[in-house]
């Protein structure tokens, strides 16, 4: 695993051994990038299941200056801890669960959110939920969803941010969200 552009690109990152995480891929991960930036100029970004950080870190290689990157298993934050200090960046990291870390932040609006949350615990609906009702996505912000080709989000109807886009890669699919702007 490694940094695809930016300042860091071609950095190796350290991932968690065994199946614990399913980091996405270099291929899958620049696809994503390619549709949000590719690059940044200060924008901010939340990795809420952040497994080696590598998205949060592709997002702060390619200009984001402001990074939380969070994972409950402290194994992962361990890791998450790691590549920060062999990038030598500075990124917030916490080591909570999806709720207490979107409460934390209720009060902050992201330009960028990831979502990348074990496939079989199915919280994505429950995520969107809360951050809709904090409205945590500035304005011309982003929500990026990874999960098993079988979930579907494009449906779902919120009050801050709307459906955008989604694409298929072999198991994976990747649906976007963006920030809708008031009637």
């Amino acid at each position: 695993m490694r940094i695809i552009a930016g300042e860091f690109r071609s950095r190796k990152l350290k991932t968690l051994e065994g199946g614990n995480t399913r980091p996405t891929q270099d291929k899958l991960r620049g696809a994503i990038f390619s549709s949000i930036g590719p690059y940044f100029d200060g924008q901010s970004f939340l990795d809420l299941f952040a497994g080696s950080g590598a998205c949060g870190l592709e997002a702060k290689s390619r200009g984001c200056d402001y990074v939380v990157l969070n994972d409950k298993n402290p194994k992962a934050s361990r890791i998450i801890k790691e590549n920060v200090k062999d990038l030598k960046v500075k990124c917030e990291i916490y080591n909570l669960d999806y709720i207490q870390l979107l409460d934390q932040f209720k009060n902050y609006r992201f330009d960028y959110i990831f979502l990348d949350p074990p496939y079989k615990l199915k919280v994505i609906n429950e995520i969107l939920t809360i951050i809709d009702q904090n409205q945590m996505l500035s304005e011309n912000g982003k929500i990026i969803v990874e999960s098993s080709i079988e979930d579907t989000y494009g449906q779902l109807k919120f009050n801050s941010f709307m459906f955008l886009k989604e694409k298929e890669y072999r198991l994976t699919r990747i649906t976007y969200f963006k920030y809708k702007k008031g009637e």
